[in-house]
């Protein structure tokens, strides 16, 4: 009996063992289960496509409502539907050159893309300009205010100018300087040492210049392109300015634009003959080969 007794015990308290152990990690699994779930409801996701969206303003959660159109800001304005300032072109309500002899500190600025050209600054616009016409496009700075900077333009009328903003454009400094006297014919290159001091002479020559009926435009210009033509055999080498004629809209299938350039003959120096561009010796513009485009032009009546 005591042995028959005791054997059911035996066999009972294993059974009674695992049933209490399986109990208990079932518990334990629960809590984990629990606490898992907690956290990964309430973990961000790190990935975009599941990041929550932002939260909608008050006046725009309104399905009865279109989204309101945001107005850029006039800095991102892109200069559309305007007239790009070239030497082909002609612009409206520009600034006339408020000194037209006045010599600059040397500094130019060529446009990064295709920006817009204000009356004033943060004034109208009224027109476009593009980092690239006969090669790169560089402007004389002739002022500089509050984060703007007004130059010189290659379009018509002569001594136009336009602002553009000082952050959407490269600056560089040329320590060249040309000057042009009609009255005596000459021509004079200046260029400043490398303190910056007062520019000398390094140049002079003697010039031909626009005929009575068609004459050099006097005023405040500069270099605006070195070109090579193959439809003529006058002048190796052109150097366009950002002037015209006055009297001439067009002339040699171009838009009047006045130009340095060299004559197959010397007889043609010292005398008033072209159609208004400045005729030089060869020796000139082989040197003037070397100086950077929007070096400043002074043509005066001297």
């Amino acid at each position: 009996m005591a042995k028959h007794a005791s054997s059911p015990q035996k066999s009972k308290r294993p059974t009674s063992f695992r049933a209490n152990l399986l109990s208990a990690l079932a518990g334990v699994l629960v809590v984990v289960l629990g606490v898992v779930g907690v956290m990964w409801l309430s973990t961000p996701s790190d990935t975009p496509e599941e990041a929550p969206s932002l939260p909608v303003a008050a006046d725009e959660d309104k399905p009865s409502e279109a989204p309101k159109e945001r107005k850029p800001a006039p800095a991102a304005k892109k200069a559309t539907g305007l007239i790009e300032s070239t030497t082909h072109t002609r612009l409206t309500d520009t600034t006339p050159d408020p000194d037209p002899q006045a010599r600059t500190e040397g500094i130019i600025v060529h446009p990064r893309s295709m920006i817009t050209i204000h009356q004033r600054p943060n004034g109208k616009a009224i027109g476009k300009i593009g980092p690239k016409q006969i090669g790169d496009t560089w402007l004389p700075m002739i002022a500089e205010q509050d984060g703007w900077v007004q130059v010189l333009l290659p379009s018509k009328p002569n001594g136009s100018t336009g602002w553009l903003r000082a952050n959407q454009v490269e600056r560089n400094y040329t320590p060249y300087l040309i000057t042009v006297h009609l009255k005596s014919m000459r021509m004079e290159l200046w260029k400043a040492d490398k303190r910056g001091r007062q520019p000398e002479v390094i140049g002079e020559w003697d010039i031909g210049i626009g005929a009575p009926e068609t004459p050099t435009p006097a005023g405040r210009t500069f270099l605006l392109g070195s070109m090579v033509d193959p439809k003529q055999d006058y002048s190796p080498v052109i150097l366009p300015l950002g002037a015209h004629s006055d009297t001439l809209d067009t002339f040699g299938g171009g838009p009047g634009t006045v130009a340095i350039h060299t004559w197959p003959t010397d007889d043609v120096i010292g005398t008033a003959t072209s159609h208004g561009c400045i005729r030089v010796p060869k020796d000139a513009l082989q040197q003037l080969q070397d100086v950077p485009l929007g070096t400043l032009v002074l043509v005066d009546d001297k």
